[in-house]
């Protein structure tokens, strides 16, 4: 019988046992996956480790520290409070929903990592496999532990260290070389990383109480922090090494000598032993996308839209200097935040006692600032012409349904245009209704010649209404590139095509983001060419269906970039 697999549990309890033994070393570790075994793991560390927790929109003042607004004007003088990063100085912050971090908190909180001045604990709940807290985080942090299969939840402590990190003595040459060599045959290019593997062994010989790693060290360090950062499949076989000089026989021939010297030719080498153990710690999910050369991309974003600063509303931001006028608003507490260290000064200038009100000036002033993602609507223009259409236009439509499904999760909107015979159409205005879409697509027409520039410049159109409206647009261009309809109608490969590069230009020139897909099933050069013209992506998808390809597109689609 095959030995059923360890539980995700096992390894995490172990990860977060090193942690406590050194959280200064080790920074933290990335949970993710929201289940009970995640919860009970969070509340052993918090019986461990002092935790704070860290608020989701949480300003510079309560993180950084700053002027305790209450408490200076009932004192009347300057009173500063602490901030979390301070106060989370012994034992860690731990951050929910850390995936929708913003950058700016993840920078302060990458340099108080730096600093030493804290530790932190990041729970990701990203529902894609492509989400991920700030990669300037996770990239800090020894261990990330995925809980999202655990199986259990009871019973979860961890237990008291037989020694300490720094009664183990450091590793070798040989250890460290081969932990190197293993970091690179999976793809693991993070120095920080190789650090933290070396201490992780160290610090495994310290919870069992030796002085000394041995080889069950590097291998559990090995899985611990090398393993979930893998990027790729070391080769089956590795290549040979160049031949060493043979040592020179002993002058008695002794066969003794020559045993021993066989035995130290078939002892395995460090390095394959740790590739192997890295192996077997890799979800079988991940390690098939590995073994296809698909490394995970770990996006920032979601793709739901441009992020654009708003006057009004949207995510809080960080006040900021300026007048309340043009729509933005007074932020009171900061201006007087702001306000409140100048006063023993203004107080002094002006002749003011230390009772009168508070004393404002311009600079002082600091209005508010929203964070909002503009509505994302996605541009299908279809290539309905020849006898590929039918093809064509099943898959744009089980597509377009398919995006649709989501548009109420992502903000998106979906709109259609297609071309054939002399003309292109936009059969679908930007929507997010799944009815009215399916009734508009039901009966899409195909047949006929191929005018490319035409379906260009009406896909461009679009975009530049769906722009003009404050929401930002792609373009997904479905088609072989084999354009013979030229700009006015008339037939002709050569015009058609150097009219279709002209519209593509044109696309280019507006900075919006374009991809071509090639369902045919024989994809040409062509495609690509149109891509390169579009300064966009080509993607040739031969046998593709809808879901394929509207994963396709979600995953090389360059949206939701700051604006």
């Amino acid at each position: 019988m095959t030995p059923e697999p360890a539980d995700p549990l096992d390894e995490a309890v172990l990860a977060a046992r090193l942690f406590v033994l050194a959280p200064a070393t080790f920074k933290g570790m990335t949970l993710r996956g929201s289940s009970p075994a995640r919860e009970a793991l969070v509340a052993a560390l918090a019986e461990a480790l002092p935790l704070r927790r860290l608020p989701g929109h949480v300003d510079d003042e309560r993180l950084l520290g700053g002027i305790d607004l209450a408490s200076s004007l009932a004192a009347g003088r300057p009173v500063r409070q602490t901030g979390l990063i301070e106060e989370a100085r012994g034992g860690a912050l731990i951050a929910g929903m850390a995936e929708r971090m913003d950058g700016s908190i993840a920078g302060r909180l990458a340099q108080a990592l730096d600093d030493g001045g804290t530790a932190l604990v990041l729970l990701d709940d990203a529902a894609e496999p492509d989400d991920a807290p700030p990669a300037s985080l996770t990239e800090r942090l020894a261990f990330t532990c995925d809980l999202t299969h655990s199986r259990r939840w009871q019973g979860v402590t961890l237990a008291a260290p037989a020694g300490a990190l720094a009664d183990v003595a450091p590793l070798d040459d040989a250890t460290l070389r081969a932990l190197a060599a293993t970091a690179e045959a999976l793809g693991v290019d993070s120095l920080r990383a190789l650090i933290h593997t070396g201490e992780a062994a160290r610090g495994l010989a310290a919870l069992a109480g030796r002085s000394v790693t041995d080889i069950s060290d590097h291998a559990s360090a090995v899985r611990l922090v090398l393993a979930p950062r893998a990027t790729r499949l070391p080769p089956e076989e590795a290549p040979e090494a160049p031949p060493d000089e043979p040592p020179a026989p002993p002058p008695d021939g002794s066969p003794e000598d020559q045993s021993n010297t066989d035995q130290q030719q078939q002892e395995p080498d460090l390095s394959d032993i740790l590739v192997e153990a890295a192996k077997a710690a890799i979800p079988a999910g991940l390690l098939e996308q590995l073994a296809q050369g698909k490394a995970p991309r770990r996006a920032q974003s979601s793709g739901t839209g441009q992020k654009r600063k708003a006057a009004t509303r949207g995510k809080p931001l960080g006040a900021r200097p300026g007048m309340p006028r043009g729509g933005h608003k007074l932020a009171l507490i900061d201006s007087l935040r702001a306000a409140v260290p100048w006063q023993a000064v203004r107080q002094r200038e002006s002749g003011a006692s230390a009772s009168s009100g508070i004393i404002m000036r311009k600079e002082d002033l600091r209005i508010r600032r929203f964070e909002e993602r503009s509505a994302r609507v996605t541009i299908f223009a279809v290539d309905a012409s020849g006898s590929a259409a039918a093809a064509r236009l099943a898959e744009a439509k089980g597509a377009v349904e398919l995006m649709l499904g989501q548009a109420y999760v992502t903000r998106s909107e979906v709109a259609l245009v297609a071309f054939r015979g002399t003309s292109a159409e936009l059969l679908l205005p930007p929507t997010r209704s799944l009815t009215r879409a399916r009734r508009t697509l039901a009966e899409l027409p195909g047949g006929g010649g191929t005018p490319l520039a035409m379906g260009l410049n009406a896909a461009r159109e679009v975009a530049e209404a769906v722009i003009a409206r404050g929401r930002s647009a792609a373009l997904v261009i479905l088609t072989d590139g084999r354009a013979n309809i030229a700009a006015d109608g008339s037939p002709g490969r050569p015009q058609a095509t150097a009219d279709a590069e002209t519209a593509a230009k044109a696309i280019a020139a507006r900075g919006i983001d374009a991809l071509v897909v090639d369902i045919s099933a024989r994809p040409g050069p062509e495609g690509a060419a149109l891509a390169a013209a579009l300064g966009g992506r080509f993607l040739a998808l031969p046998r593709a269906d809808a879901r394929m390809l509207q994963a396709a597109i979600q995953a090389v689609q360059p949206l939701g970039k700051a604006a």
